[in-house]
């Protein structure tokens, strides 16, 4: 083999190389990208009635992925962008959105009665599951997931005033686990990621 061949043989050899251990030849496995929780934990169990009438227990949808949020439907901003991200998400996953179920829970139960909580998710997508009910109900969810809420302005502002409350999205897995969280402002695309890559887990 001519000497300047052989050179630029190893040339090559160098820069696949290289290429191979930044992981640009072949792109390292997918990454999640919302905050996971390794190990994973149950996701803490809780059943409310739904608007029409039926029981929504938390644990009977095993077998399907949950997103769940906590927000209120006077919500001027978080609460709406959120649940229109979700849908956007839901979207770009086609038929595989079929092994998905987005619920929604009030943090604001004095005005957000059943039919409203579910009137309001559906407005951003049929399939959205809206749940309310008395404050003794939702309080101890709350604190099972870490749910903060306050409520500003009551005496001064009457029925317009504003609730303070966090506005992460918690991803529990098929198997009913909490695998992933999502802070407020997470990307259609992040989410889609992260769903693409936990359905490989689901069962047709």
């Amino acid at each position: 083999m001519h000497v300047r061949q052989y050179g630029l043989l190893i040339g090559i050899g160098i820069v696949v190389g290289v290429l191979l251990l930044s992981g640009l030849l072949f792109p390292p496995h997918a990454q999640f990208r919302g905050s996971l929780l390794d190990p994973p934990v149950p996701a803490p169990d809780f059943s409310l009635i739904r608007a029409d009438g039926g029981l929504f227990t938390l644990s009977d949808q095993r077998g399907k992925i949950v997103l769940l949020f906590f927000g209120y439907t006077y919500c001027p901003d978080v609460c709406p962008t959120t649940l229109a991200d979700l849908n956007a998400a839901l979207k770009r996953l086609g038929r595989q959105a079929e092994n998905i179920k987005v619920v929604f829970i009030s943090v604001d139960p004095r005005r957000d009665t059943l039919q409203r909580a579910q009137s309001y998710a559906a407005a951003f997508n049929p399939a959205f599951i809206g749940l309310s009910g008395e404050e003794v109900d939702l309080q101890p969810i709350w604190q099972a997931y870490g749910v903060y809420r306050q409520v500003r302005d009551e005496v001064s502002r009457g029925e317009s005033y504003l609730v303070d409350h966090s506005a992460r999205v918690y991803l529990i897995d098929a198997q009913g686990n909490l695998r992933l969280t999502y802070a407020f402002g997470t990307s259609a695309d992040d989410l889609v990621n992260d769903l693409r890559l936990i359905l490989r887990d689901v069962r047709p």
